[in-house]
């Protein structure tokens, strides 16, 4: 029987996971959940694969991250859940290109809401449930390789990602020394299953070592971001060595 004065092993604060439905963000949210990491991950649409990630124990928010109303709605839904966070992984995102069907301000507007606007409140209404984990905290976010190079095609897209890049540098100068602050920047990671054979062919040579690694090589560079003490206000890319090609 257990005695009732002995005290109570410390709570692990889960790891919030935005946009875990699919893709990086249900890679790294399985692997976390495979270690019995607590895990709180939102989604836009529900997947089966949410439906699973809930059956293996996390705790799954619908979240519409495309409206300030659906942000605060999240963060009010966050702080019922945990008081605490050890790390936040900004994966949500979204990929409108320009054309001529499109309302240029709409894009934009759209596309800077879920990649700059959303983290930005996010990382500030959390900054006290980081602080509050048993050890230093992380917020990672999932920017892209256009934020070297932008992009003709998704302009609005690129321009939202260096803004999130750029968040980067100002959240690691206003959390330090409690919560590291980090970027992963990658391009090809994996295809789709309708890509075709030529354009398979065609994405493998825009990098020098010539491979879609897959989603455990995101899953490694963040868990690496997360164990490393040192490393804060940084972006790693995670790109095969494109921009040598």
């Amino acid at each position: 029987m257990r005695d009732s004065h002995q005290p109570e092993q410390p709570m692990t604060s889960p790891i919030l996971i935005t946009g875990a439905g699919q893709r990086i963000g249900l890679a790294f949210a399985k692997h976390c959940l495979e270690q019995d990491l607590p895990v709180i991950a939102t989604y836009r649409t529900r997947r089966p694969a949410v439906d699973e990630l809930a059956e293996a124990g996390a705790r799954c928010l619908h979240a519409d991250f495309g409206t300030d109303q659906g942000i605060e709605h999240f963060l009010n839904r966050l702080k019922e859940e945990t008081v605490t966070l050890r790390a936040i992984i900004h994966n949500a995102s979204d990929w409108l290109p320009e054309s001529p069907d499109s309302d240029p301000a709409e894009v934009m507007t759209t596309m800077m809401q879920i990649h700059a606007m959303t983290p930005y409140r996010i990382n500030l209404a959390c900054r006290q449930l980081l602080e509050n984990s048993e050890s230093v905290a992380d917020i990672v976010h999932m920017t892209d390789y256009v934020v070297e190079r932008g992009s003709a095609k998704h302009i609005a897209y690129a321009a939202s990602k260096a803004a999130l890049n750029n968040l980067t540098l100002s959240f690691a100068r206003l959390m330090a020394p409690r919560v590291k602050v980090n970027s992963i920047a990658p391009a090809l990671i994996m295809f789709n299953e309708g890509d075709s054979e030529a354009y398979r062919e065609k994405a493998l040579k825009k990098s020098l070592l010539g491979i879609a690694p897959g989603e455990e090589a995101a899953v490694r560079t963040i868990q690496f971001l997360l164990d490393n003490p040192y490393i804060t206000g940084r972006s790693i890319g995670l790109d095969g060595g494109r921009h040598l090609v």
